[in-house]
């Protein structure tokens, strides 16, 4: 997990994280399954980018916003599903939580 902010270490910090992922779409299921967990945490995911990289493999790009430690929560999620070849975090916490 990058950290571009000392205050979104707090685990009760209100934070904004951008996560990457890198999958292959053939794998059975798991485009579903990530997008059932997005839909899950629909009220913490700002925004998705899905860009298509070559045949089989895609990088999405979530924008996820809340408390630090139910966005890594989330996270984690995500990049542990079965599939995901890559996946990494970064978080900043918001305006209001820096002061």
């Amino acid at each position: 997990v990058g950290l571009r902010n000392p205050g979104a270490a707090r685990p009760d910090a209100e934070v904004i994280g951008s996560l990457t992922l890198v999958y292959d779409h053939h794998v059975r299921m798991l485009s579903e399954k990530l997008l059932d967990l997005q839909h899950e945490h629909h009220d913490a995911i700002l925004s998705t980018l899905h860009v298509h990289l070559d045949h089989h493999n895609c990088l999405e790009v979530l924008l996820i916003r809340g408390r630090s430690a139910e966005v890594r929560r989330i996270a984690d999620t995500l990049i542990s599903t079965k599939g995901v070849q890559h996946g990494k975090l970064t978080v900043t916490a918001t305006a209001g939580a820096q002061e």
